[in-house]
């Protein structure tokens, strides 16, 4: 990578084509089963409490992208008056359907009591837990046992994406911008058990171009736009960008233009391969389908979906996919 300098462009990994060819594969791999068990039928379930504008978007963006997979999507939507205890009820009865294979507890809740959304979360069966946020299944991504645990969509998609650009991992320097729960810290644990070398950075990190300075990848999760300018990055590192920073513009059809965490100017001269949503120049009508996000949410959350139908057939070894994780 140090031949890479500035004044080269930057190979821009388009998130787009990816999410692609994963649905597709997806699509195939469902219509494969179901040659055999013709009545097999996964299904994701999407629990919300309450009504965020937002919430609704990106729940619209899931259950659409299931039904072009093959999968039965079902929004499941509680009052905001929904009690802790009448949620985590709600919560005790899917884990225990036999017809529901895959469930995502919407999050920030919208409610108008006191629900702990960490206890809420815990209420989920591992098995089911597509998002992989259960203390089980985070724990287990911590200790390195992958095979029995799900991981959060959007560090998982980081993983095709590093792929995609043709780098391994393996004895790479790597830094990670971020430690929330969702993406930083799962995301430094799956670059560790790829054995990367992995420094994370946050708030606290004094002197932050020094350490992403000294990496080979770069992965920025801290919701701070452009935080990362140009001349921080390693010249030929990898980039993947997955702030997103909405200010309101009002030539912009959607009313919004939406930042990265990383200053794409700059960078795009001195990175080999880089994933920057800033430069898609994404609406929010689209959000969904075309960032880091949501690229390894379908990943995930389908294949687990199909994944957890253990009852119906071994799909595990069919696809070749977890196969320990019949022991959650």
């Amino acid at each position: 990578s140090g031949h890479y300098g500035r004044g080269a462009m930057a190979k821009v990994i388009k998130g787009t084509t990816v999410a692609k060819k994963v649905r597709t594969d997806l699509r195939h791999d469902i219509e494969k089963i179901q040659v055999d068990k013709p009545d097999f039928k996964p299904c994701l379930t999407v629990v919300q409490v309450g009504s965020r504008p937002d919430s609704n978007v990106y729940i619209g963006a899931k259950i659409k992208a299931c039904q072009e997979i093959g999968i039965k999507g079902v929004h499941l939507k509680l009052p905001p008056s929904t009690t802790q205890e009448e949620l985590i009820s709600e919560i005790h009865r899917l884990n225990e359907d036999p017809g529901v294979h895959g469930i995502i507890l919407q999050v920030p809740l919208d409610c108008t009591t006191n629900i702990d959304e960490t206890e809420a979360t815990n209420a989920l069966s591992p098995a089911k837990d597509v998002d992989g946020l259960t203390d089980i299944n985070a724990g287990r991504l911590a200790r390195g046992d992958l095979k029995r645990c799900f991981t959060p969509c959007t560090p998982s998609g980081c993983m095709v994406l590093i792929n995609e650009a043709g780098v391994d991992p393996k004895g790479k320097n790597v830094c990670v911008v971020g430690r929330s729960k969702i993406v930083g810290a799962p995301m430094h644990d799956l670059l560790l058990w790829a054995h990367g070398t992995v420094t994370t950075c946050h708030s606290r990190t004094p002197d932050l171009g020094y350490h992403i300075k000294q990496a080979d990848i770069v992965v920025v999760a801290a919701g701070k736009k452009e935080l990362v300018k140009g001349d921080m990055i390693k010249p030929g590192a990898v980039v993947i960008d997955c702030g997103i920073n909405p200010e309101p513009d009002s030539t912009k059809k959607a009313g919004v233009k939406l930042w990265g965490d990383v200053e794409y100017a700059g960078a795009k001269e001195v990175v080999l391969s880089g994933v920057f949503k800033s430069y898609l120049k994404l609406s929010l009508r689209i959000l969904r389908t075309h960032n880091i996000e949501i690229i390894c949410l379908r990943t995930r959350d389908v294949k687990i979906t199909c994944l957890q139908s253990r009852h119906l057939c071994r799909l595990p070894d069919t696809l070749h996919l977890f196969p320990g994780v019949s022991d959650l």
